[in-house]
């Protein structure tokens, strides 16, 4: 089967290990089944992959084919919408806190291919009103989003929240999302396109990176990471909470503690989220009406264009490859 993997990862140009070609189509073990993937969405974390990054204390098996999330029909032509994170049999309550969990493309062989083997319960079916290609992004940038603001921030309508950076597949979802949750959305961009793509997607206010925020957020969803910070911190109302979900521009900060103390802030994590969470995330967006923002969809024999242009940090919104 054609597939978009990597044979041996490459830290300091990861574009050189990016291979298009045939794989082995996938084994099914007991209690998985085979999906005919139509289509699949990039993520950041498949440049991580392409580097041979992963936060797992276990090296990723090579050769691995790409691709975290993905959308497509099962031998009976049931079209199903993937959950990507992967835990041991038998799992019960939260599986971002399962200490076996991982995504696809990680120990196991990804969705940028004509086939995937996924468990079965992380197949769901494509709910009425969902497209395809929509649906095609929601199980990592969007997951994580929708976790972020409502499990990890437990923001409420009328709060405020600021979200850095405001071009990125999560950053967008964070934006669309906030606004049709009645949230009052503050969003940063470095570029005078991003300011008007938040405020196209919904944003109340736009700013410069670092500019003075009009006042302070009850939350604040940060996927640059280092870069942005201390601008995060310094953005928070007393009592508020910063999510951290990403490291694109570093992740090693220095962090005073005092304000930290007397704001009485809180700083957290958030990855990916619950199969539950996956289920409400596509029962909001599909109740709500929302398009989540798309840059382009590419056919997947072409995949190595669209990596360019994600390396390149070109891309406003998703990139999806149509199998």
């Amino acid at each position: 089967m054609f597939a978009v993997y990597v044979e041996t990862p490459n830290p300091d140009a990861p574009l050189e290990a990016l291979r298009l070609g045939q794989r082995p189509e996938p084994e099914i073990p007991p209690g998985w089944t085979r999906v005919a993937v139509s289509h699949a969405s990039l993520n950041r974390h498949d440049v991580f992959t392409l580097r041979g990054v992963t936060g797992h204390p276990t090296p990723i098996p090579f050769p691995m084919i790409l691709g975290n999330d993905g959308v497509g029909r099962l031998d009976d032509g049931t079209e199903v919408v993937l959950y990507p994170l992967v835990t041991g049999p038998g799992r019960r309550g939260d599986e971002t806190l399962a200490p076996d969990w991982h995504v696809l493309s990680e120990k196991v062989q990804g969705t940028f291919a004509e086939y995937v083997a996924v468990p079965r319960e992380n197949v769901l079916p494509l709910p009425p009103g969902l497209s395809a290609v929509d649906a095609s992004v929601l199980g990592t940038a969007w997951l994580t989003a929708y976790r972020s603001l409502f499990t990890r921030a437990r923001l409420k309508p009328g709060q405020t929240v600021l979200v850095q950076g405001a071009t990125g597949g999560m950053s967008t979802a964070l934006i669309q999302l906030g606004r049709a949750a009645g949230l009052t959305v503050w969003a940063t961009s470095r570029s005078r396109r991003g300011l008007e793509m938040a405020e196209r997607l919904g944003a109340h206010v736009v700013l410069p990176d670092g500019a003075p925020t009009p006042g302070k957020a009850d939350a604040v969803c940060d996927n640059v990471g280092a870069a942005t910070f201390g601008h995060s911190l310094r953005s928070l109302a007393r009592g508020g909470v910063l999510v951290v979900t990403g490291v694109t521009a570093g992740q090693h900060v220095p962090l005073d503690l005092l304000p930290l103390i007397v704001n009485q802030v809180s700083v957290v994590g958030s990855i990916m989220g619950t199969l539950e969470e996956m289920r409400r995330l596509m029962d909001f967006v599909v109740g709500h009406g929302i398009r989540p923002e798309i840059d382009a969809v590419v056919p997947l024999d072409q995949a190595r264009g669209a990596f360019e242009r994600m390396v390149r940090g070109e891309v406003a919104g998703k990139l999806v490859l149509a199998v």
